[in-house]
């Protein structure tokens, strides 16, 4: 774990900009289309933190940005070249553009001022979205990533950012897969290589310190 001044340094809040990871309603609401995973984030605490790091992101002036995985009701454009794709196809709740299961989740509120970034292809949050380009605009140099799922969106996601040039920073305790045992083992593992891997309360401290 980072010390405060180190990560203090890398989350000053004119250069960070918090990410959330597929945190909506047919993701990890009540109404999932992956129950399993929806019952590890909530029962886990990793969705409450990342309202946690929402709320404190709108109050210390960083950028959130809400990415959304969704697909057309005809599916064209969307991907069928992996097992992972064509089981969704199957599940009883579909992430539709335009219905609730595309929308962010509570108990994360959205502000005006944050950015939702909805895709209808892949398996990555950045590459191949509006991500970013965002980023780059907003002169973001860290960027925090929370959300689901640990097994495949997170990683790509901290890949991603990494490749790009970014810093990725990842409070272990706002992310969520499934089993429950596979995350730790994916941070220790792999995230742990390329990432600064810290807690909620850590980055809460650092967005909360005085406004010079």
């Amino acid at each position: 774990m980072p010390s405060y001044e180190q990560l203090s340094e890398l989350l000053a809040p004119a250069t960070t900009v918090l990410l959330t990871v597929e945190c909506q309603q047919g993701v990890v609401g009540r109404d999932s289309a992956l129950p399993e995973l929806a019952k590890e984030a909530r029962s886990s605490g990793a969705l409450a933190n990342v309202a946690r790091l929402v709320a404190a992101a709108h109050e210390s002036g960083v950028q959130v940005i809400h990415a959304i995985a969704e697909r057309r009701p005809d599916g064209r454009g969307a991907n069928h070249n992996a097992r992972l794709f064509r089981a969704a196809e199957r599940l009883p709740v579909q992430q539709l553009t335009g219905t609730t299961a595309v929308r962010v989740a509570p108990p994360i509120e959205v502000a005006e001022e944050d950015f939702v970034v909805r895709r209808l292809h892949g398996l990555s949050p950045i590459a191949g979205t509006d991500v970013d380009p965002l980023l780059r605009n907003l002169g973001c140099r860290t960027l925090v990533v929370t959300g689901v799922s640990a097994n495949v969106a997170i990683p790509n996601a901290v890949f991603d950012a990494v490749n790009r040039g970014y810093t990725a920073v990842v409070p272990a305790d706002a992310i969520a897969g499934v089993p429950s045992d596979y995350t730790p083992a994916m941070i220790r593992n792999t995230l742990a290589l390329v990432a600064t891997i810290t807690a909620t309360d850590d980055v809460l401290a650092c967005f909360k310190r005085p406004r010079r």
